[in-house]
């Protein structure tokens, strides 16, 4: 190579290094604290499988603020309420965007072209406005209540059948099942799983692929200069999971096309996508969009939904108390002669705070998806370098002792007469943000609260539930993007309302 170029090359480095150092220098700001590292990896070394657990117990050593290098990626951790609030209110459209050098995540999010990973484009904009406009937001929700209703009648009577044969409840499977159909219902216009079928199965696996290979800290994504080695596997694997969701998509989509006839006048969520997938300002939506777009939907809408449910009730199954105290609420409310409805969700204030207290202690993302500025930004007195990623350490928020008495303790009475009576988990409080905050919130929070409280609720109300004799519940997570329990809730299910209810 000419060495000419080779010099003007590293010229033009050392020049973008130290207008760097220069520009950081004349703001006058320190950066935040955080660990040295080691050299090329940086603090990588420090952050275990379980990242959230991690990084929590490097900020109570450095700070709420927290700036490491994880391989050559500036990385800022933000791990109370107040930190994570400076972040995403004065400068939530500075770190509204996210890394586009996420190597292993490049496939499984079609290369950012699904809503989740795509950056704060006009194009993002369209696709959070369709799947708010069709399927999320208040009036659409009520539109396919019936559709919940009719899945949760079926779970039911699963576990009613379980029950009478004296076999153990494998929570996650018929949580997953019930989930998976009431968005393919509202997606495709069809059920997607039979409870024993091998196609649920094979979901499954490649969620939990999925959720945990995504949540690993993968060295290429931090020092790519080094991916190709795939130290561990996780880009191979997370392009294997990529391949068999497509695939499963792909089918979808086609049987979808091919019963177009049948929705005549009764279009469903794709039908409506496709007929608005242009935008205002002529912004379309691809293909590849709208299989992104349903990648996200069946993902935050099936596992993360069934591990919070999982969660809740196993905290109430090793309460017992609370379990028969959540059952009296709704014996008073509802009765023992009928289902719950959702329109008994806003009197039963009870159930309401075991589910804010499930998500406070379980949240299904522990950690953030990583925010990212282009620009450099100043935040309570520290520096913040440009192209740094955000993370925001939700797990941490809700188990810090500072903001939450006894945080270890699965207490619901704390959000009917404590700190959090006026706490909701909308992204203004930020004490508890289990869907996020700021315009990268979870645009389907509203969906996740009503499948917790309907679905947890449905279950509290219908069957007593125990845990054989002498038999301890193994309360350890599997780490990830998500956090399941590692050993799946299972569990005999005792009907207690009348027999005519399960019909």
């Amino acid at each position: 190579m000419d060495p000419i170029i080779i010099g003007s090359a590293l010229l033009c480095l050392i020049l973008h290094l130290l207008m760097r150092h220069h520009l950081r220098r004349r703001s006058g700001l320190p950066l935040p604290p955080g660990p040295r590292g080691y050299p090329v990896l940086g603090a990588i070394p420090l952050i275990g499988p379980a990242a959230h657990s991690s990084l929590a117990t490097l900020s109570k050593r450095y700070g709420p603020i927290m700036y490491l290098k994880l391989g050559n990626c500036p990385v800022v951790v933000a791990s109370t309420p107040s930190s994570a609030r400076a972040f995403l209110t004065t400068l939530d459209v500075q770190f509204a965007n996210r890394p586009n050098n996420i190597i292993s995540a490049k496939d499984t999010t079609y290369n950012g072209n699904n809503m989740t990973f795509a950056n704060l484009t006009p194009r993002w904009k369209l696709l959070r406005k369709v799947s708010s406009l069709h399927m999320l937001n208040s009036k659409a929700l009520s539109s396919w209540a019936p559709v919940r209703r009719s899945e949760l009648l079926l779970m039911l009577r699963s576990i009613h059948s379980s029950s009478e044969q004296g076999q153990q409840v494998v929570l996650p499977e018929l949580l997953v099942c019930t989930t998976g159909n009431i968005i393919g219902l509202v997606m495709l216009s069809r059920r997607v799983f039979d409870i024993r079928g091998e196609e649920l199965s094979q979901f499954k696996s490649v969620l939990e692929d999925m959720l945990t290979g995504g949540g690993m800290f993968n060295i290429g994504d931090f020092v790519p200069w080094i991916a190709w080695m795939d130290l561990q596997g996780i880009q191979a694997k997370m392009k294997g999971v990529h391949q068999r969701f497509d695939a499963m998509v792909t089918r979808m989509l086609a049987e979808h096309a091919a019963s177009a006839a049948e929705r005549a006048g009764r279009p469903d969520f794709i039908d409506l996508v496709l007929a608005n997938r242009v935008g205002e300002n002529s912004e379309t939506l691809s293909d590849v969009n709208i299989k992104g777009l349903i990648t996200d939907m069946f993902i935050a809408g099936t596992d993360t939904s069934s591990i919070m449910i999982e969660w809740a009730l196993t905290e109430l199954i090793k309460n017992p108390t609370i379990l028969k105290r959540a059952q009296s609420e709704m014996d008073v409310v509802i009765g023992r002669e009928r289902l719950l409805e959702e329109s008994d969700i806003p009197n039963l204030p009870y159930l309401q705070a075991i589910c804010k207290e499930a998500l406070r202690k379980h949240p299904s993302t522990p950690l953030s998806l990583p925010h990212y500025s282009f620009q450099p930004c100043e935040v309570d007195g520290y520096y913040i370098p440009a192209n740094t990623r955000l993370l925001i350490n939700i797990w941490a928020i809700g188990r810090d002792p500072n903001v939450w008495d006894e945080p270890m303790k699965f207490d619901p009475e704390r959000f009917i007469n404590g700190k959090g009576a006026k706490i909701q988990p909308n992204g203004s409080d930020f004490e508890l943000i289990p869907f996020g905050a700021g315009r990268r919130m979870c645009v389907g929070k509203q969906a996740g609260m009503i499948f917790l409280q309907y679905l947890l609720g449905a279950l509290v109300h219908t069957f007593d539930w125990a845990v054989p004799e002498g038999e301890e519940i193994d309360m350890s997570e599997t780490p990830g993007l998500a956090l399941p329990k590692a050993v799946p809730l299972k569990a005999f299910a005792t009907p207690r309302l009348a027999p005519a209810v399960y019909m």
